[in-house]
């Protein structure tokens, strides 16, 4: 069963219509994964969206560590191709994001490592032209074999989506904010967070996402998957907080579709009210 929840922003001629897509994930089941990433885009495109994001490794599954490998695309693979075909045949941006990366098939984009995988990453535009590449650069390894079995992402990019300034950054990330002001000085509004977030950190996952966006006056929209795999299960909530930290949209712990407005004005607006970010000192 499918929630779809909405929040309805000021009206607003620059304003961007972002919607999380909360997929259901199941381990290893990448066609059928990526069968519901796609429906999800359809739909977003049929709300209005012009942006749509969906969660981290939403392919494979993130705690399906022995699957990795053996469902490694290249970045120019199967999965990527077909969510640049559907952003260009519905007419709206998507970030793929993420699926395991073969790095050593990629070919014609720049890589951290000429072998071993990745956690990646793609922002697409409404044309389907490739408008950044992000991978993961914080690696869990708390009872988790991703720092084993990936190679860290060093490159931090953004795009500009309508009149939005965009960054990436994955899961785990969330926990360093230096990360965070490297992508505020270069200018973003908007932070979008694929993650596989799971049961019992639910305070972790809200106070940090939050927190990232009071403190650096942006938006941040965190896209979470659901399902249960053999030892985690994963606890959905995707939401989006404004600059001031307040929860404008979010979701419960089953597949949803969240859309909420952006507003580049409203960034504007508050870092000229209350200017923290000028008061740094480091």
């Amino acid at each position: 069963m499918t929630f779809d929840t909405d929040a309805a922003g000021a009206d607003s001629g620059d304003a961007l219509t972002l919607a999380l897509a909360q997929l259901h994930i199941e381990a290893g089941e990448v066609e059928a994964n990526v069968d519901r990433a796609l429906e999800a885009v359809s739909r977003a495109a049929d709300r209005g969206a012009d942006l749509v994001a969906l969660p981290e490794l939403f392919t494979v599954g993130y705690f399906a560590f022995d699957l990795y490998a053996r469902n490694a695309e290249p970045f120019g693979g199967d999965t990527f191709g077909r969510l640049r075909e559907a952003a260009a045949d519905h007419g709206i941006a998507v970030l793929a994001g993420s699926i395991v990366e073969d790095l050593s098939a990629t070919e014609r984009v720049d890589t951290p490592a000429d072998e071993g995988l990745a956690n990646t990453s793609a922002l697409f535009d409404a044309n389907g032209d490739l408008q950044l590449i992000y991978r993961k650069h914080h690696l869990f390894g708390y009872e988790s074999a991703e720092s084993e079995l990936l190679v860290p992402g060093e490159r931090i990019d953004t795009a500009t989506i309508g009149d939005v300034t965009v960054g990436v950054t994955t899961c785990y990330d969330l926990r360093f904010p230096e990360l965070y002001r490297r992508l505020v000085d270069d200018g973003v509004e908007l932070v979008l967070v694929p993650s596989a977030w799971p049961y019992p950190r639910v305070e972790h996952w809200t106070t940090l996402s939050r927190a990232r966006a009071i403190e650096n006056q942006a938006y941040v929209a965190t896209i979470n998957g659901v399902g249960t795999f053999d030892d985690a299960t994963l606890l959905g909530r995707s939401s989006v907080y404004d600059p001031w930290g307040v929860s404008l949209a979010s979701s419960g712990d089953g597949p949803a579709l969240v859309t909420t407005e952006i507003e580049p004005e409203t960034v504007a607006t508050v870092r000229e009210e209350f200017p923290a970010l000028r008061d740094r000192r480091l």
